[in-house]
């Protein structure tokens, strides 16, 4: 609250009672100034002391709310915040009478002497639209024509004399809103005590507000970097010890094969089998490690990220896969990190479980913006009692889920399985689909 200083007009009359008259106001002027200097200086003290007893947000600011009634000697205080969207406001909270409530409490009927719910939600629509009040005080009479009719009757309905609205401003940006309500009209010097504390209060909770955000986004971000650390922790160490491992292995194995020269059937089938389960084993290892790390081939697109894994996929089979490509659109770095990863998982599940002769991987555009991608074998197909069965299949419902894509698996008794995918940049629903 601002308390600005002129000179009066009377100072240059020369009858006495105008100058009493004068000097009375000046002195109640420099007395209010010395008031509202002395209430910021206790506020600013009661709102560190309360950081040190509620570090809390919520405690805080419940603390905060508690004084204004208390002090103000008003019916309620509520708080009213932005949403991330920056589209609405709704209640936080409110200190009603001699209790902390929330919107999600049962019990904030029971608090009014009419019984009737606050109409929250009209009040969070005023407060959202009513432009100068994002910037300034607002005092609002029982029936101010500016309040909703809801507002209004509510007042009336619980003898709410009158409401002050201010805003939580740090610097240009708005937050939300502080509302106090008495239950009976103030006098001069009450009302603008009122007004005085709210606006006060209002400033430290801003600060207080915005200081809880910057420390819940630094914690976001400690939380993304360990979660990262130790996502790529896991990927050096499969690819340095199981996938170098494996690799080893394979080698080693296909050297015996060609200097043991003729063997008994029984021992060429079983190193045959120990050099597929070697290939098939490198070839997850190495899916492991695009999977934690998937920002290690950093812009590369869906289109080449194929072409890497069919090359991979190519290495480590004897299966034939055909790669057919479109000019792809670009989808962003989450959505195609996802499409890829679905791509993989439909890949390794026809490398490992269809028993195909040759698997074709087609990508193309849809509609200049999505992206339609199809993985499709020519093997045994999914039997009838695992068509939705396994990881494989729930993880790529679930990647198909996250981005809002539709997923399609068509699949028969000795015709094979195609996976498809369509992703569009409009939400879609996630749909699994087993044709038998």
């Amino acid at each position: 609250m601002s308390c600005h200083s002129s000179e009066p007009a009377e100072a240059s009359s020369t009858d006495p009672d105008v100058l009493r008259a004068a000097l009375r106001r000046e002195s109640v002027a420099r007395r209010r100034a010395e008031c509202l200097a002395g209430m910021q200086a206790e506020i600013v003290q009661l709102a560190l002391d309360q950081l040190v007893r509620q570090p809390d947000v919520e405690g805080f600011f419940g603390a905060l709310t508690q004084t204004v009634v208390e002090e103000g000697e008003s019916f309620a205080c509520g708080v009213w915040l932005i949403d991330e969207s920056g589209t609405r406001c709704e209640l936080w909270m409110a200190y009603v009478k001699d209790r902390l409530v929330r919107p999600r409490d049962i019990a904030i009927p029971k608090l009014c002497p009419s019984g009737v719910p606050y109409p929250c939600e009209d009040m969070s629509r005023h407060l959202y639209d009513f432009t100068p009040g994002w910037t300034k005080t607002i005092e609002y009479a029982a029936d101010d024509p500016r309040l909703p009719l809801s507002i209004r009757g509510f007042g009336r309905d619980n003898q709410v004399e009158e409401t002050i609205a201010t805003p939580l401003v740090l610097g240009e940006d708005t937050l939300g809103w502080m509302t106090l309500s008495s239950g009976s009209p103030a006098g001069p010097v009450g009302h603008w005590w009122r007004v005085g504390l709210i606006e006060a209060i209002a400033r430290q909770a801003a600060l207080a507000l915005h200081h809880s955000r910057l420390v819940d986004r630094s914690r976001s971000e400690e939380r993304r970097k360990a979660i990262l650390e130790e996502r790529n922790r896991l990927a050096r160490d499969i690819h340095d010890n199981l996938a170098q491992g494996f690799a080893a292995i394979l080698m080693q194995l296909q050297s015996s094969r060609r200097e043991l020269g003729a063997l008994t059937s029984g021992a060429a089938a079983s190193i045959e089998t120990a050099i597929e389960l070697a290939r098939t084993h490198l070839a997850e290892a190495r899916r492991s490690v695009g999977t934690l790390r998937p920002d290690s081939g950093s812009g590369e697109d869906v289109a080449s990220a194929i072409k890497r894994l069919a090359d991979l996929g190519q290495r480590t089979s004897n299966v034939p896969i055909d790669v057919v490509l479109d000019v792809l659109p670009r989808a962003g770095e989450g959505v195609e990190r996802e499409i890829v990863s679905i791509a993989q998982e439909a890949l390794t599940n026809a490398l490992r479980h269809a028993g195909a002769s040759r698997i074709t991987i087609r990508a193309s555009a849809v509609r200049s913006l999505g992206l339609r991608l199809s993985v499709a074998d020519d093997g045994r197909g999914i039997a009838g009692g695992r068509r939705t069965s396994g990881f494989g299949m729930t993880s790529m419902q679930e990647r198909a889920d996250k981005i809002g894509a539709s997923l399609t698996i068509v699949t028969a008794p000795r015709s094979g399985t195609e996976v498809v995918l369509a992703w569009e940049p409009a939400r879609m629903p996630t749909q699994v689909h087993v044709a038998g």
